[in-house]
């Protein structure tokens, strides 16, 4: 079966009654369903605000989102009057708690298909991302169920981040940058935290995935580049991409 056939056809039912569709109408769907633009803008003030300490600004959102400032302001102002956020003093936009179930919800759906992809329809890891991007636009919840159960019920998409619950509960993860550990730490890679298709595909030549058991050798000072080995041997990173790789605390 085609990604297309997927996007099209559906699956048929645990019972081996009619598919219900898998892409359904924005507007329809779940009864306490909003639109998938709006759930993309909630993910991502959730992103920011779990991420850092610094003001959530309409210029970052525009960047994060690639959209105009003043399309930004607009969608800030309609969140803001349906509840799903509010505005704080020196730290810009933060989510109501309706607004951060329904950015919980756009997260898990989004991880839940790049696991999905990568295990039952054999996609690599580095095309997932824009995929499951592409097809969460409106997946209802009886195929969100079915897609868990085929995938296996993974707690974590193919990149390590973690999957919410279904009742809306991101699991706490203690983990710390490559960048972060000491000379001759032994440690297991928790996740990646990048979607470029390009370092993705760079990260699996060198067998740097999510459970790949790596030392840190050494590190070149001034944020310098650091080498790592694994079951691979020896390999060399740049300070940036090793800012990018996770392990568990």
């Amino acid at each position: 079966m085609t990604l297309e056939n997927i996007k099209t056809k559906g699956l048929c039912g645990l019972n081996g009654s009619t598919p219900a569709p898998l892409i359904e109408d924005h507007d329809s769907g779940d009864a306490d369903s909003i639109t998938h633009a709006r759930r993309e803008y909630l993910a991502e003030i959730y992103r920011l605000q779990t991420s850092t300490d610094e003001s959530i600004t309409t210029t970052a959102l525009a960047m994060r989102l690639d959209v105009t400032p003043p399309a930004v302001v607009r969608m800030m102002r309609r969140l803001a009057h349906e509840g799903y956020l509010k505005r704080q003093p020196y730290k810009g936009v933060r989510l109501t708690p309706e607004g951060e179930r329904e950015a919980l919800k756009s997260i898990r759906r989004h991880r839940l298909l790049e696991a999905f992809l990568v295990t039952v329809m054999k996609f690599g890891w580095d095309e997932v991302h824009t995929h499951a991007h592409a097809l969460e636009a409106a997946l209802n919840d009886q195929f969100e169920d079915r897609m868990d159960e085929l995938a296996g019920y993974p707690k974590r998409c193919p990149h390590g981040d973690p999957i919410p619950s279904k009742d809306g509960v991101m699991p706490i993860i203690a983990e710390k940058s490559l960048s972060e550990i000491t000379i001759g730490t032994k440690a297991v890679i928790s996740r990646i935290r990048n979607h470029t298709p390009e370092k993705l595909r760079y990260f699996a030549e060198l067998q740097l995935f999510p459970g790949t058991s790596i030392s840190l050798v050494g590190r070149a000072p001034f944020k310098g580049p650091v080498r790592i080995k694994n079951g691979t041997g020896e390999h060399v990173l740049g300070a940036e991409l090793a800012e990018q790789i996770f392990i568990e605390a």
